[in-house]
């Protein structure tokens, strides 16, 4: 978003671009109730010749926010003013007025997805460049394989590393990046260990933990169960015999047929790549 409102004010230099967190957007807003200056605030972004808000998810249950966004949203579309919006899930999914909805659904969606392993480590030794440093290969790769969040947790890691190595003063090399970013890890691996794993998905598909251990197939346990098994694989040292343990006492050709299914619905079924980011986002990986 903020490459765009960047990109927008080179190619038009006078051009009104207006950017604002939802949560700031919301407190602008009881200011200008409480002081009697609704008619600034409407001006403001009304006038806009393009409107960039993140995160409009926290809209929810903010029934007056929403009605002047929506007019605001009417207003700049009328004039053919640009309007970008981020969410952490589709505008359905949102619990917001169907009016925005609509109006969001008939812009154009695109679902950002965190930058692969590649990317990741391009990422590393282009930043690393920029403050002279050649990082070695192998630790681009071990930090990028450990850190699949997004760019300012890989950023973050990056500068332990570089001051820890600053500080000691030993080559760089993947044992030092293992002690460097070992709190660091040691959270991702509690965030991602398997019970914390069924505690999430339960409450996420609002099911009991118990359900995802038990024998019960049918759909509305079966799927979420498999999504467990799935992220198990992805982001816990466990074998599948251990996963097939934690889930009920599962064979690993069943758990291994999870992961299977979860990644075939993930090419094909936009609701499971919703969920699939959403858990992603919860447990910062």
């Amino acid at each position: 978003m903020q490459a765009a409102g960047h990109l927008m004010r080179e190619t038009h230099p006078t051009m009104k671009v207006v950017y604002v967190r939802s949560e700031s957007f919301v407190n602008e807003m009881v200011d200008a109730l409480r002081n009697n200056t609704m008619h600034e605030f409407k001006n403001r972004y009304r006038s806009s010749g393009a409107l960039l808000i993140d995160d409009i998810q926290f809209f929810t249950n903010k029934v007056q926010t929403q009605e002047e966004f929506f007019h605001a949203f009417s207003t700049l579309l009328e004039k053919k003013r640009q309007i970008i919006v981020t969410s952490d899930r589709i505008a359905s999914a949102i619990d917001i007025d169907d009016r925005l909805i609509s109006r969001l659904g008939s812009g154009c969606a695109v679902a950002i997805d965190p930058p692969g392993l590649e990317t990741r480590v391009a990422i590393l030794e282009k930043k690393a460049l920029e403050r002279g440093i050649e990082l070695p290969q192998d630790v681009a790769f071990f930090v990028a394989g450990k850190i699949r969040s997004n760019v300012r947790e890989l950023e973050g890691a990056l500068h332990s590393l570089l001051a820890n190595a600053g500080f000691s003063g030993r080559p760089m090399s993947v044992d030092l990046a293992r002690e460097a970013l070992h709190d660091r890890l040691e959270h991702q691996q509690k965030q991602t260990s398997s019970v914390n794993i069924k505690q999430v998905v339960a409450e996420f598909y609002k099911l009991r933990v118990s359900d995802l251990a038990s024998k019960k197939r049918p759909r509305n346990i079966a799927r979420p169960r498999q999504m467990a098994m799935f992220l198990a694989k992805e982001y816990t040292d466990m074998s599948l015999v251990q996963i097939g343990d934690h889930f009920g006492g599962r064979d690993h050709t069943t758990v291994l047929h999870a992961a299977r299914e979860v990644k075939r619905r993930l090419q094909s079924d936009a609701k499971t790549k919703d969920d699939y980011r959403h858990l992603q986002r919860i447990f910062g990986v």
